[in-house]
């Protein structure tokens, strides 16, 4: 199992989709995001190459993969390093995802 590693803008993703949940939906589900975010984590640290590279290859960045975070339309962005998976985004799955992950704002 490798560590997963989140970059700066990825927290921020994560902090500003439970500020949504909180804000639309109560504590409740806020946490229940939390807790499927954490599974899909686990779930990337055990298995990094289960993700999907469909984006990946559509922007010529074929080593990143996504994984689904279950019950809630996120996603999450990743790539596998050779000792930590690096968590790149966070991204709910209407957003333009292309141009969000052109941004490459890591941290």
């Amino acid at each position: 199992m490798k560590p997963v590693i989140r970059r700066a803008r990825a927290d921020q993703d994560l902090l500003e989709a439970v500020e949504h949940y909180l804000q639309e939906a109560g504590e409740e589900v806020a946490f229940r995001f939390i807790d499927a975010v954490e599974k899909a984590f686990a779930h990337i640290a055990r298995h990094p190459a289960s993700g999907s590279p469909r984006y990946g290859l559509e922007l010529e960045l074929p080593e990143i993969r996504f994984w689904p975070v279950e019950r809630f339309d996120y996603l999450v962005f990743y790539i596998e390093r050779d000792d930590h998976v690096d968590v790149w985004r966070i991204l709910h799955a209407r957003r333009d995802i292309p141009a969000s992950l052109r941004e490459r704002s890591g941290g």
